[in-house]
């Protein structure tokens, strides 16, 4: 586990989709993670293009959401999302399944979901949020099996905009499902050291949060923070 900030910084997806995100605070995300050293900068697909642009030639991804926050769009229109925004220079793909149908035990539409974004993405990861807040242990076990047997880049816990967020049952219980091979990513709530550490330790390869500076240099996190 990682005890000095570039390393847990490596970890750290650097989040900023609030809706009324200004583009002084796109660059500012982006000059924050050139300077700490973040895995990436994590943004709404209308701000792919700006991002990419401030980290042009830096180490730091552009990630992009995708049928975010509420994952009930046409399948159609969350890959065509995905194919834009990595035109746009996104190098990873967060996207939200439908909830709704994991929910009602329809399966194979939820495969299919997963299955035509991750087309859409080609070589570049593909995360999958599962929002977990809003489901029991069978709904997430489930969508992890979905995941795994697609073999997409990651499974995500939640979306920071529903019920709840990352737990350390829940990222346990996504590690034992999708086995080693594939990423969990922690979002929602992980915004202090502490709390970084322990979803790493219970299975965490990916943190996605706003208080990634708070997380790396052990301060306490701004108020409302993801």
């Amino acid at each position: 586990m990682p005890t000095d900030p570039l390393p847990l910084a490596a970890y750290i997806d650097h989040t900023l989709l609030a809706a009324d995100a200004s583009q002084a605070s796109i660059r500012q995300l982006c000059a924050e993670a050139r300077e700490h050293g973040f895995k990436s900068v994590c943004v709404n697909s209308a701000n792919v293009p700006l991002a990419a642009e401030c980290l042009h030639g830096a180490a730091p991804l552009v990630c992009a959401v995708v049928g975010f926050p509420l994952g009930a769009g046409l399948s159609a229109a969350k890959a065509y999302e995905a194919k834009l925004a990595i035109e746009a220079g996104a190098g990873e793909i967060d996207m939200v399944l439908n909830i709704g149908w994991l929910k009602d035990g329809l399966l194979d539409q939820v495969r299919d979901d997963i299955a035509q974004v991750l087309a859409a993405c080609g070589a570049v990861p593909l995360k999958v949020i599962l929002e977990t807040g809003l489901l029991d242990d069978q709904h997430k076990t489930n969508a992890c099996t979905l995941c795994r047997e697609l073999n997409v880049a990651f499974v995500k816990t939640s979306t920071g905009f529903g019920h709840g967020g990352a737990t350390l049952a829940d990222v346990r219980l996504m590690r034992g499902v999708v086995g080693a091979e594939i990423g969990v990513k922690a979002s929602g709530g992980v915004r202090d050291l502490e709390t970084a550490r322990a979803m790493i330790e219970a299975g965490a390869t990916r943190l996605g949060s706003s208080s990634g500076i708070a997380i790396v240099s052990g301060a306490k996190a701004a108020a409302g923070a993801y």
